[in-house]
């Protein structure tokens, strides 16, 4: 499972599952989709598929498991069920199925474990391309261990607590992930306080042009290293704010003028 250096992820957390955000991401390169389970009311693989199945294809889709209406469980049953009914919904099988904050079970180490080996099962079985962990606090995680995974996704970026940031590059030390993913460069707007207490473009040396938006956004591929980040693209019910500007890592797209 490798992708592009310096990738982008149109991650729908805070994306309207609407057909104009999916053709306009495709029409600006854009190729990677990442959602869970849980995303619109547990409903995001369902609406996908009803709103943007025939585009569906042009894109590698990643999601992930773990929380359910009300819970979050590690069963691995639960789990199996979970990445079975993913592949229905959208129509296809992901390309990577990730463990959704195990850290919010508080698992112990066999827990853990046994919940990554189903999404290790459903990988070999072809229900999905790959599997990994995506955590939003790695720290209860660091004393912990897995089979390798192909995905270790995290928070990246300049708003990262160092607490959080160390205990990330920790689990990469140790678990080897293939791919590092990171996401929630804005910490949630690019309309967030500090980006207007400060002017981030000041970790760039080799970007003078570069926007405030850019200079974050790239700056997240090195908060930790990290091979592709996700962003989303609006906070609210406006239809058409996925067509102003972000930035790759290497170059410059016109992505979101809002992004989580």
């Amino acid at each position: 499972m490798r992708t592009t250096d310096g990738d982008l992820v149109l991650g729908l957390y805070r994306s309207r599952h609407a057909r104009d955000v999916v053709e306009t991401a495709a029409s600006l390169g854009v190729t990677r989709l990442d959602t869970a389970a849980n995303y619109l009311h547990h409903r995001s693989h369902e609406t996908l598929n009803a709103v943007a199945g025939d585009l569906l294809p042009k894109f590698s889709i990643s999601t992930k498991v773990g929380y359910f209406p009300g819970e979050h469980s590690l069963a691995p049953d639960r789990l199996r069920a979970a990445i079975e009914r993913a592949a229905k919904d959208l129509g296809r099988e992901p390309q990577a199925v990730l463990l959704h904050n195990p850290e919010h079970a508080r698992p112990g180490a066999e827990a853990l474990a046994r919940a990554c080996e189903v999404l290790a099962d459903a990988a070999r079985a072809g229900l999905c391309g790959g599997w990994g962990v995506s955590s939003w606090d790695p720290r209860p995680l660091t004393d912990l261990d897995v089979p390798r995974p192909d995905v270790l996704m995290i928070r990246a970026g300049l708003l990262v607590g160092a607490d959080v940031l160390e205990a990330a590059e920790a689990l990469v030390r140790q678990w080897k992930p293939v791919q590092v993913w990171g996401m929630s460069p804005f910490g949630g707007s690019t309309s967030e306080p500090p980006w207007q207490k400060f002017d981030p473009r000041i970790f760039l040396r080799d970007s003078p042009s570069a926007t405030p938006v850019q200079a974050v956004y790239r700056s997240a591929f090195r908060l930790p290293p990290v091979d592709a980040v996700a962003v989303g693209t609006d906070n609210g019910p406006c239809p058409r704010r996925v067509d102003t500007c972000s930035c790759r890592y290497a170059a410059s797209i016109r992505v979101a003028d809002c992004c989580s």
